[in-house]
């Protein structure tokens, strides 16, 4: 037997869709130049000062306002009206990025610092204590007295037994 060849080329179409001629208009190719692009960002642009920055301004504006004269920078109001700022600013960035746990680390180490200075500050005196957390907006517990044992517990009732935790030896 001698094999079948084909001299003539037959035409194959893999696709349907080569077949059918669309009369479609097709939409046109839009080509953006790059003065277009400029102007869209100009308008998203609108408020482009960073927040670092805003917080610096206000840390500085705070710290004038609180200074007692023109070279202080080391009175309780001084340091705390600029913790007061950062604290705000650091609570604002752990609501947008959660899982930032060293700055949280930071936040809480900074509010403790804040804490004992504002102790210091009543401890000395009471009035300008008053001025700076009522002007700041601070809340802060007063310091008080550190209640003895019998003050803290006094008033709930004492334990069945006694001897909680103890063992009963049989006398």
């Amino acid at each position: 037997m001698t094999p079948r060849t084909c001299n003539t080329p037959v035409a194959v179409s893999l696709s349907t869709m080569d077949d059918e001629v669309s009369t479609e208009e097709e939409p046109a190719d839009y080509l953006l130049s790059a003065s277009d692009l400029d102007d869209e960002e100009e308008g998203e642009e609108e408020d482009a000062t960073p927040a670092r920055f805003l917080s610096d301004a206000r840390i500085t504006e705070l710290r004038e306002t609180w200074r007692r004269h023109p070279t202080d920078t080391g009175s309780p109001e001084f340091q705390v009206a600029g913790m007061t700022e950062r604290i705000s600013y650091l609570t604002t960035h752990l609501k947008e990025h959660p899982k930032d746990y060293s700055t949280r680390r930071g936040l809480v180490a900074l509010v403790n610092k804040r804490r004992r200075l504002l102790n210091y500050l009543f401890s000395e005196d009471e009035q300008r204590y008053v001025d700076i957390v009522g002007e700041l907006k601070i809340r802060h517990k007063v310091p008080g007295a550190i209640a003895s044992k019998e003050d803290k517990y006094g008033r709930f009732p004492g334990q069945k037994g006694g001897l909680k935790g103890k063992s009963k030896m049989k006398k």
